[in-house]
């Protein structure tokens, strides 16, 4: 029965290597991911309004705080437009809470906090938690293909606080 012993031989091994690539492909896609939204933040950051579309798929769907569902076009029109608009100056920073990838997609718990400025110098500030889709797509880039966000409730003040 050697046969056997170098068979179980086999299957051990591979069951010894298999798990880690698994975390290791898990941890690049994760690297991926959270470089695709850094580089997002910096290019709407710097005003690069031909670059802020490149995050989402074409076949985008996401919610906004019960708003109507919206898509790619629409997406893209709206921070393309308040980037052009000269009169206010938006940046966003971000706070991503958690990475699941398995296989082709990974979903993405985080939080950006829109500044906006005003004309007045006054500012504005959000913060929108929400919930990302990404797949995978077929040039290895990471798309956002489903979203939802919604707006943080304010926490009252406390006087223990």
């Amino acid at each position: 029965m050697p046969s056997d012993n170098i068979l179980a031989s086999i299957v051990l091994a591979l069951l010894l290597f298999a798990a880690p690539a698994g975390r290791i492909v898990a941890g690049d896609a994760e690297d991926a991911i959270r470089a695709t939204l850094l580089q997002w933040t910096k290019d709407f950051n710097a005003g690069h309004a031909d670059a802020v579309c490149q995050l989402f798929s074409p076949e985008l769907r996401y919610d906004f705080r019960g708003y109507p569902e919206r898509d790619y076009d629409d997406v893209c029109t709206r921070l393309q437009r308040s980037l052009k608009d000269a009169s206010k100056r938006y940046a966003y920073s971000l706070d991503i809470r958690e990475i699941i990838v398995a296989g082709d997609l990974a979903v993405v718990r985080l939080a950006w906090t829109l500044t906006v400025t005003l004309p007045n110098g006054q500012t504005v500030i959000s913060v929108e938690p929400g919930m990302d889709i990404f797949r995978k797509a077929p040039d290895g880039q990471w798309k956002i293909i489903r979203y939802i966000a919604y707006e943080a409730p304010e926490r009252p003040i406390s006087n223990g606080e």
